[in-house]
């Protein structure tokens, strides 16, 4: 399965060392540009950036439909603009963000989308991980990564790790 990713996912997993889950879920995980720029530009030095330049599994991709780049935009910044229109101009993928008005953005265009944490939930489900509470937990407390307490509950009740 092909993956186009905002910042967010990779740069918070990076920072739990956990990047290597996205290759294990996804075949490919597809960057705009933006985000490319984001993560492996702007972010040099910072934890995935050299990862992420020099994987096999990420690919950078320059978006075709610029005017709609610019239409999202008035809303939402460039990666996530860039990453929603790269996911409309391409069949059957799943776009990996976190920002709720960019997953708002997302539905209206009706792709498909998963954030941070229910990537780490397909991890979980496929085996990868044995279970979810030391990542929220780092995610909370070594990436500054905000859950609420409701949702932190919420997963790990439904995912059998709470009563």
């Amino acid at each position: 399965m092909t993956v186009i990713s905002d910042a967010s996912p990779i740069v918070n997993l990076a920072r739990i060392e956990s990047l290597h889950l996205l290759p294990d879920l996804y075949d490919t995980v597809v960057l705009p540009e933006a985000v490319w720029q984001e993560v492996v530009v702007e972010g040099e030095g910072q934890p995935g950036a050299h990862t992420v330049q020099t994987a096999a599994w990420a690919e950078k991709q320059m978006v075709i439909n610029r005017d709609l780049v610019r239409a999202l935009r008035q809303d939402l910044d460039a990666g996530e603009a860039e990453a929603i229109a790269l996911a409309v101009e391409t069949d059957e993928v799943v776009l990996l963000m976190d920002e709720q008005e960019g997953r708002e953005t997302a539905s209206h265009f009706e792709i498909p989308h998963l954030g941070l944490i229910g990537v780490l939930i397909e991890a979980k489900r496929n085996g990868y991980v044995e279970a979810l509470q030391p990542f929220l937990t780092s995610l909370k407390q070594r990436a500054g990564f905000w859950i609420s307490e409701q949702l932190y509950e919420r997963v790990l009740r439904d995912e059998g790790e709470r009563p």
